[in-house]
């Protein structure tokens, strides 16, 4: 009777060892398809654009589009609808960079494409093609990360243009995360569902409550620690609101929650936090900890001659209540104009700080 169960178990074995064989084959197929695919359609796309401009047909565009669908379609079947073949000359127009698409055909899908091209400026859509391949992003994740603005929120949109390609850059070719690819300002906290009033031990509740939802605002490589580390200096106990380590960034993460505007004294505060976390809990080969303060609001001239834009405290502001995508553009934009004209007044500023 052992001896049969023995026999049993390894010929159950043997099925799960076989069916993780198929699995993977068929994942690695799926993925070669997909990237055959993309390089197809970005042909056809090419293809038609060249037939356009070559005949001088661009007001025909549309009825050749249109004609070649029928055509396709009798031969090939469903699949070749002027939709589609609108998508592809859109992707060749895109990215025009066939070596780009070869890059990133393997790491990224048709349909993250399709998502990708109807973003206009070129630097936006670098980020988050680049960030979609570098996380794993599924469609439907980087759609939402499109319809949250996470490209205005992170503190690399409001640095030079030339600063920005060369940190997606460097991410793209080592895989190495600068600090203003993970922080933003401002975090979106609306899934907290806070009344008009809290306390901030209600703010601190409720980011525990849906911490998941808290990670995946925060970003890339985040992961929990503690709640309210206690830290002792002098025999004066202190407490870390929350505490987090980034694998991307190889730090620690100290983040002050604030149910005020900023003041100059939560600096002075989180300064004694990441230096008490730099002595005692550090470990080689990490970087230097960094703190987040979130508060409701912040002046940004008090930021700026506190030097917090260079230093390892970010200051950013976090919102219970999402706008209307309207008035956030419009907050984003203007905090961008200002980072950029602050770039440009003081060119001897380390922009790669």
């Amino acid at each position: 009777m052992k001896k049969e169960n023995h026999i049993a178990i390894n010929e159950q074995q043997l099925v799960g060892e076989i069916s993780q064989l198929i699995q993977t084959s068929k994942q690695r197929v799926a993925v070669t398809v997909n990237a055959e695919l993309t390089l197809l359609y970005w042909h056809i796309g090419q293809r038609i654009n060249q037939h356009i401009l070559n005949n001088e047909r661009a007001e025909y565009g549309k009825e050749v589009v249109k004609n070649l669908s029928k055509s396709l379609t009798a031969q090939f079947g469903k699949g070749w609808g002027r939709s589609h073949l609108n998508y592809c000359i859109k992707f060749a127009e895109t990215f025009d960079d066939l070596e780009i698409v070869h890059a990133l055909r393997g790491k990224l899908s048709w349909t993250h494409f399709k998502a990708l091209i109807y973003i206009d400026e070129p630097l936006k859509r670098d980020f988050y093609a680049t960030m979609a391949a570098q996380e794993r992003w599924s469609t439907r994740t980087l759609e939402e990360r499109i319809g949250s603005l996470l490209f205005e929120r992170t503190a690399i949109s409001k640095k030079p243009d030339e600063t920005i390609s060369q940190e997606l850059t460097l991410l793209r070719e080592k895989g190495e995360y600068n600090q203003s690819l993970v922080l933003k300002d401002p975090y979106i906290l609306d899934f907290l569902d806070l009344n008009d009033r809290y306390l901030e031990k209600d703010l601190e509740d409720a980011i525990l409550r849906e911490v998941e939802q808290f990670l995946l605002e925060l970003g890339a490589g985040f992961t929990f620690i503690a709640r309210q580390k206690r830290i002792q200096i002098d025999n004066d106990d202190f407490y870390i609101d929350l505490l987090f380590y980034n694998r991307k960034l190889k730090r620690l993460i100290a983040i002050e929650l604030k149910t005020e505007a900023f003041k100059h004294s939560h600096k002075s505060q989180m300064e004694l936090y990441l230096a008490w976390l730099a002595k005692y809990e550090q470990e080689e080969g990490e970087n230097p900890p960094l703190g987040i303060i979130l508060c409701t609001s912040k002046k940004q001239e008090q930021v700026e001659l506190l030097d917090l834009n260079h230093s390892d405290i970010h200051i950013a502001e976090y919102m219970t209540v999402l706008p209307s995508k309207e008035i956030l553009e419009q907050r984003l934009h203007l905090a961008v104009e200002r980072a950029k004209q602050r770039f440009t007044i003081n060119p001897s500023t380390d922009i790669l700080g």
